[in-house]
């Protein structure tokens, strides 16, 4: 199965700054990584703990301005072995994708997105 872990949840921010003070001095995360997106746009901010390969916080502003009130939630992500072949196991389901091609960071990290059952998104993710 395609599979092994929840690699990251990703929140929708309006402020990455202030986000990575408040879930640093707040919550305890450590900043990981700090980049900006392939799109020149969005900045993405990666937090975690001290355990290796745990499951990771990603800050995404710049996505979308109008955030509702009520949670920010925009993903949850799992880790793949086979980006490639993922991609093209998904594109024989009935699975409605929401991109059409693997998105490749600056930092080489490789995803993309497909909707679940109830339309939530969900990302493939290979580091």
């Amino acid at each position: 199965m395609a599979g092994r872990k929840v690699d990251h949840v990703g929140i929708m921010v309006k402020d990455i700054d202030s986000s990575i003070k408040f879930y640093r001095d707040v919550v305890g995360f450590k900043l990981i990584d700090k980049i900006t997106h392939s799109d020149g746009h969005m900045k993405l901010a990666f937090l975690g703990f001290d355990e290796a390969g745990g499951t990771e916080l990603e800050l995404i502003q710049g996505y979308n301005g109008g955030l509702p009130e009520e949670g920010k939630v925009h993903h949850l992500a799992v880790t793949v072995d086979d980006i490639e072949k993922e991609f093209e196991r998904i594109k024989t389901l009935d699975v409605k994708l929401i991109d059409e091609e693997i998105t490749i960071l600056p930092n080489g990290f490789r995803y993309f997105f497909f909707h679940g059952p109830e339309g939530e998104w969900i990302e493939f993710f290979q580091r």
